[in-house]
């Protein structure tokens, strides 16, 4: 008797193991479109420290990153389970704080074209202290936003699943996202540094091309990063918005199928990055010449 227990748990733990392994899968699948965002959003806010400090920066936002995930896990299984009602306002704030830190950004490109040094094209007098620690905290802001949205998308793959597999397929996507996007990150910024090391080792052959093309490239690939890093924030911020706001795509479900098939990946691209410019300026603006005053003098 004790045999046919012990053996119809594996059994259920086998089949839970299963139905996890496929949850996860599927999950993987939905959050992997805010990937390539994350990935981008990532590597453009580790940019512009020095080359020996790269690393160091890139993994203590990886520490923030996974403090982000513990703290968003249980939160959405919580909000998800008693307050519902809550993720998608929520979400919108995430939102619109990401189109206004890119909007800013744009501005801040814009008006300091002239005042970059050679070394770390940063303004003349910079404290790189400071700078630094500016940088890890606001790519641990952002991590929280695009963390936010990647658990309640695989919160929604299994919001028919038991409790215990929530919990499991959440945590689980969580965990390899993170680790995936700074390891990818880790690996981007020190793409010059093999291509050095490559070129030195090998005075002449293929693998000293290669490492010339990499000390080439890297510093190309970084800046196209942190162009399509800002682009980013507009996708995703105005993406949030925009399916908080169901109607704005619903002309689309009109189309004829063969214009449907063509226009279904570009159109909504162009949507979610047009709301979100628009929502950053407006925020922009409002937090210029209205709460930031009132902010002010409230203290």
């Amino acid at each position: 008797m004790a045999g046919t227990n012990l053996l119809a748990l594996i059994d259920d733990i086998a089949s839970l193991l299963d139905d996890i392994a496929l949850m996860s899968k599927v999950a993987a699948k939905k959050t992997g479109a805010v990937l390539g965002d994350d990935l981008a959003l990532n590597a453009q806010q580790v940019t512009g420290v020095s080359a020996d400090r790269e690393l160091p920066v890139v993994w203590a936002v990886a520490k923030g990153s996974l403090i982000n995930k513990l703290i968003l896990v249980p939160l959405a299984l919580l909000i998800s389970a008693f307050a519902p009602w809550l993720i998608t306002p929520l979400l919108m704030i995430g939102g619109l704080y990401l189109c206004f830190e890119g909007f800013e950004k744009i501005l801040h490109s814009l008006t300091h074209k002239k005042e970059h040094s050679d070394q770390l094209n940063l303004p003349e007098g910079t404290d790189l202290v400071a700078y630094e620690k500016d940088k890890i905290k606001g790519a641990i802001r952002t991590d929280f936003i695009l963390s936010a949205e990647i658990v309640v998308i695989a919160l929604g793959t299994v919001q028919s699943a038991a409790f215990v597999s929530q919990v499991l397929v959440v945590s689980l996507i969580a965990i390899v996202m993170t680790v995936g996007v700074y390891a990818l990150v880790a690996g981007i910024v020190k793409l010059d540094d093999l291509g050095l090391y490559l070129s030195k080792k090998h005075q002449d052959g293929l693998l000293n091309t290669l490492g010339m093309g990499l000390v080439t490239f890297a510093p190309k690939l970084m800046k196209t990063l942190s162009i399509v890093g800002t682009i980013a924030m507009f996708l995703v911020g105005g993406g949030i918005i925009a399916h908080a706001l169901p109607h704005i795509e619903a002309p689309l479900e009109s189309l004829p199928p063969a214009l449907e098939a063509v226009v279904s990946g570009l159109v909504p691209m162009l949507i979610n990055f047009g709301i979100g410019l628009l929502a950053g300026a407006l925020v922009y603006l409002a937090w210029k010449y209205m709460v930031g005053p009132l902010v002010s003098r409230a203290r």
